[in-house]
């Protein structure tokens, strides 16, 4: 089966800033993206649970997008003037997919 390179990107971050990275994300052209919840976590400040939280305020997300290494400058810089003053994290992995146009 042929494969074809792709960016992975996963973005950490409190909930709240979910709307904004999504809104950079589509300015930018990405297709399509995907939120999981985060529940626990163990970092520099050390752990941390969702657990017990009664909002959002604080809840952790990470939103996962698939794009063409063409797009990944543009998707980085948007992205990044949002988060670079939060809490949480920004991931980039090279991946294969089977339906490139998709992305």
């Amino acid at each position: 089966m042929q494969t074809f390179p792709k960016k992975r990107i996963e973005i950490v971050v409190e909930a709240p800033l979910l709307r904004r990275i999504t809104t950079k994300l589509d300015e930018t052209g990405v297709t399509g993206w995907s939120v999981v919840p985060i529940l626990a976590g163990h970092g520099r400040d050390g752990d941390w649970t969702a657990e017990g939280q009664v909002g959002t305020a604080s809840q952790m997300v990470m939103l996962i997008t698939i794009v063409d290494a063409a797009k990944l400058d543009a998707v980085m810089d948007a992205v990044f003037t949002l988060v670079s003053h939060q809490i949480g994290f920004v991931t980039v992995s090279d991946i294969a997919v089977v339906r490139p146009e998709r992305f």
